[in-house]
């Protein structure tokens, strides 16, 4: 490659971040021509590559590339002083292929419409929906959970191995396209990441590499929470980048499985989140709607907690400080945040439905 050539690609970052910051004002030119039109074609062909292979591409790629960055350091870390000019293209010509690549395997789904508005759902709620709903979700988890166990005192444990839940993942999403073709997914591609530990550490269940369009799951998580983690992972794939966004489509597609534990999955997967919102709201009423889960599905949620606990440490901060800060550049201005307004889109949803 030629140093004039380094040069125009170095440079061309500048264009690029005005070009994403001019379709980030027009989601309706993004919804139409990339998240429903060219990334569809893009991921597809992602997964048809990639998904096929029971290892993640994707985690040996990152592998690759940081022995690669080390590699530079090592043998051009000394441009920095003898030619800085020459130090900083090199670092520009790879971060703006990086950039470009990112984006248009992927990133431009950040600035497609928002869901509520395709869906034609509302966007806010009262305390009162929220206490409705609530009541709802915890008699139907009950229900779910007490068809498992017989015994409101037991927690659930899933009797299936991780692999098998991969494969079972799809018969929900079949039922939710059936309602919801936008939420057909096919051919797939779901896998455990090599690096479930760091991830763990790391304080995430899972994520979606942009670059090879595989979903990562963590595969030291509980296997009742492993169903709807992987639905949110698969929402990402089909280009969902929202996080409440992928909550809520995996949630859909965790309790359209003819599976009860993937029901249940769901379910006490976002009841989590509502008790979480009105103990925000209202403490004395987030301790009456407590005394009415079944202890049962408690003790799961205390099993979890545990083991999260196990490896908390002082850099899950940093590492959540920094996706944040990511949530927040890319169109999702609560960050991390944002996780939580699924609630949102479930009470709205829910309104004159049936659970």
């Amino acid at each position: 490659m030629s140093e004039k050539f380094k040069t125009l690609i170095a440079f061309s970052i500048i264009p690029q971040i005005f070009l994403v910051k001019y379709l980030g004002t027009h989601p309706d030119f993004v919804e139409k021509y990339y998240s429903t039109g060219i990334y569809q074609f893009i991921s597809k062909i992602s997964r048809y590559i990639f998904g096929w292979v029971p290892f993640s591409i994707g985690d040996i790629l990152y592998t690759i590339l940081g022995l690669l960055i080390c590699r530079f350091f090592y043998l051009k870390g000394r441009l920095f002083i003898q030619e800085t000019r020459v130090f900083f293209k090199e670092i520009f010509v790879v971060i703006s292929i990086a950039y470009a690549l990112f984006h248009f395997l992927w990133a431009f789904n950040y600035y497609r419409l928002p869901l509520h508005e395709s869906l034609q759902i509302k966007e806010d709620y009262t305390t009162e929906e929220l206490k409705n709903f609530t009541t709802r979700l915890i008699a139907k988890a009950n229900e779910v959970h007490l068809q498992i166990t017989g015994n409101d005192s037991l927690k659930v444990t899933v009797p299936y191995t991780k692999q098998e839940i991969f494969k079972m993942t799809q018969n929900g999403y079949d039922h939710l396209a059936e309602k919801y073709p936008q939420f057909s997914y096919h051919p797939t591609s779901v896998k455990k990441s090599l690096y479930s530990k760091g991830l763990t550490y790391m304080g995430y269940s899972g994520y979606l590499n942009p670059f090879t369009n595989e979903a990562q799951v963590n595969g030291l998580i509980y296997n009742f929470k492993f169903p709807t983690t992987t639905c949110h992972e698969i929402a990402h794939q089909l280009g969902y980048s929202a996080e409440n966004e992928a909550n809520f489509i995996g949630y859909l597609a965790a309790v359209s499985n003819d599976d009860i534990y993937f029901k249940y999955s769901a379910y006490i997967f976002v009841l989590r989140y509502c008790l979480g919102e009105l103990r925000a709201r209202d403490e004395e009423v987030f301790e009456s709607y407590n005394t009415t889960i079944n202890y049962g599905i408690i003790l799961n949620y205390m099993e979890v907690a545990k083991f999260w606990s196990q490896y908390q440490n002082k850099a899950e901060p940093v590492f959540k400080s920094t996706y944040n800060t990511f949530l927040k550049a890319n169109k999702q201005k609560e960050g991390i945040k944002s996780y939580n307004y699924v609630i949102s889109l479930l009470v709205n949803y829910y309104t004159n439905r049936e659970l």
